[in-house]
């Protein structure tokens, strides 16, 4: 079963928006990566496949989780939540989310951006911790030369690396 596009969407617009971050299909699902890291991986767990994931998240399914990096005192208070964050035995790091309805997406934004500032070169990280506009944007930021730019539908900005 595939995840559902307009959750691979959202999750698209967050990461893909994130300096040098990409996407590609995984063995299953979707991942995003940071050169040759994964950061994001979604996938949908369906009559207990994968069963790795199943018994992580402790689910026959079928239900959308989202895996990705996390650390220090964040990472600690993640592995104790409960649900919807599960944690998969595979990296000491690594953290699930069920992707129920009433999601946050906020908060999943939040947590995928420190996900990729993880594995991110410190300059890259920088950038990525640029607040350039307000807002949500749809947009990718576009290097030019030594300039950032980006917009969304009320703004932009510019920025001399």
């Amino acid at each position: 079963m595939d995840v559902a596009p307009e959750i691979v969407e959202q999750l698209r617009s967050v990461c893909l928006a994130l300096p040098e971050a990409y996407e590609e299909s995984a063995w299953v699902g979707t991942r995003w990566r940071i050169r040759k890291k994964t950061f994001a991986h979604v996938l949908t767990i369906d009559a207990g496949w994968p069963p790795g994931y199943a018994r992580a998240a402790a689910t026959e399914g079928p239900v959308t989780v989202l895996t990705f990096e996390s650390s220090g005192p964040e990472l600690a208070a993640l592995s104790e939540a409960g649900h919807p964050f599960f944690k998969p035995p595979w990296r000491p790091t690594v953290i699930g989310m069920v992707l129920g309805d009433g999601v946050d997406w906020d908060e999943v934004s939040e947590l995928l951006t420190e996900s990729y500032c993880v594995h991110a070169p410190k300059k890259l990280v920088e950038l990525s911790r640029l607040a350039a506009v307000k807002g949500k944007t749809w947009n990718n930021p576009t290097l030019a030369g030594r300039y950032l730019l980006t917009r969304n539908d009320h703004e932009a900005a510019c920025y001399e690396l």
